[in-house]
């Protein structure tokens, strides 16, 4: 049976991971799937924790591979203005992985894409997509950050890296600047258009102010979040970092149209009963 949301107390991500995924019934719904993406957090060359450390992504592709015989792609579109997204994952050893796993990587800044359009959306009525995530089963898998714009960002906000720059960066620095003038609803629309089929956040460390930098989270989380809920994921995630989810836009406005974002309070909350028994 799946959970739609699980916070796996974190010892490394080689023993952390893979007992996360088992918790929420992931290897079930891979079956039968023919591509799967795995999409980190890489929104700058800066190493971990403002990116995602290749080492979980490592764990992840490994146990794909003992599950499924889908072809496993890493895609990434980098916000960074100074640097291609492949120059970015090759700093931070994603093309050293991609050799070791024969991988395929995909720069999502650059991917063909296709027009999407919905009534429903007033920020982007039309959104260009990469063709290549509509028929593949897409794993965000985010970093646990506060943000100075979305409050947090997590599984929902790592998606902003699938929107082309020749499309979305509209002024500022940033190659996904369009996002910028109305984060909150920008981010929800996103992900009416395309949220992630299963979300991930490594909270083994946590950025507690900021997503490019500055302190770290005290103590640090120790924590793998996972589930195919990525509004209850996004929820859990941003009570890890002592925020209220009900106060973030982005989350309130998916509770109820993307996800349930009480079902992942009551797992944080569940976690942090077993915590304190296990203390006592």
């Amino acid at each position: 049976m799946s959970r739609s949301c699980h916070l796996q107390p974190f010892e490394s991500f080689g023993e952390s991971l893979p007992l996360a995924l088992a918790a929420i019934g992931a290897e079930e719904r891979l079956a039968g799937q023919k591509t799967v993406i795995i999409k980190p957090n890489l929104v700058t060359d800066d190493p971990p924790p403002v990116t995602l450390p290749v080492e979980a992504a490592m764990v992840l592709v490994r146990w794909l591979r003992k599950r499924t015989d889908a072809r496993i792609i890493i895609a990434e579109g980098t916000g960074d203005r100074l640097h291609s997204t492949i120059k970015v994952f090759d700093h931070l050893g994603y093309m050293d992985l991609a050799d070791r796993y024969n991988l395929k990587l995909i720069d999502l800044n650059q991917a063909p894409v296709t027009e999407l359009n919905r009534d429903d959306c007033r920020v982007f009525p039309q959104f260009y997509l990469p063709e290549i995530l509509l028929d593949a089963f897409v794993i965000s898998f985010a970093v646990l950050k506060a943000h100075s714009l979305a409050d947090v960002t997590l599984s929902m906000k790592n998606m902003i890296g699938c929107a082309p720059p020749s499309f979305y960066q509209q002024g500022g620095h940033w190659k996904k600047s369009a996002f910028h003038r109305q984060m909150h609803r920008a981010i929800f629309e996103l992900n009416l258009y395309r949220k992630p089929d299963l979300a991930l956040i490594d909270a083994s460390v946590g950025l507690a102010e900021h997503h490019l930098g500055g302190p770290v989270c005290d103590p640090p989380p120790n924590r793998i979040v996972a589930g195919f809920d990525p509004v209850a994921v996004d929820a859990a995630g941003a009570l890890l970092l002592g925020k209220d989810w009900r106060q973030i836009p982005h989350i309130t406005l998916a509770d109820g149209v993307l996800g349930d974002a009480t079902i992942g309070e009551t797992a944080f909350r569940m976690a942090q009963r077993a915590e304190s028994e296990a203390k006592h």
